[in-house]
């Protein structure tokens, strides 16, 4: 059984920072790529950032030079550091993987940018 925890949301002032973390069981993590998606109220789920099972990286226009993904295959985690947040990072933020094209996410994390 494939699971997706995530960690590390909450409420941050704007231009803070916040790190999220993805821990993933039920499947041989090295091998998969993997992805941070966002859904904020009222809007579509979107995506975020990516991470190949290499460690190619890819963004969202709206998050390049702010937002750094990563993994650690030994910890079998995928994180988030984000920095100079924006109120319109507001949003469920959401681990993401796929296995013989069945697809994975976690339950998200709430991270809010707020004054």
């Amino acid at each position: 059984q494939v699971q997706l925890v995530e960690s590390g949301g909450g409420l941050v002032q704007p231009g803070g920072s916040l790190r999220l973390s993805c821990a993933a069981s039920g499947i041989t993590f090295s091998l998969y790529a993997m992805e941070w998606y966002r859904q904020a109220p009222g809007k579509q789920r979107e995506l975020v950032a990516a991470i190949t099972s290499g460690g190619h990286t890819n963004y969202a226009d709206f998050v390049k030079g702010r937002f750094t993904i990563s993994r650690d295959n030994a910890k079998k985690s995928v994180y988030l550091e984000m920095n100079s947040l924006k109120p319109e990072d507001t949003a469920v933020y959401y681990c993401h993987t796929q296995r013989l094209k069945i697809p994975y996410w976690g339950q998200g994390t709430q991270v809010t940018v707020s004054s």
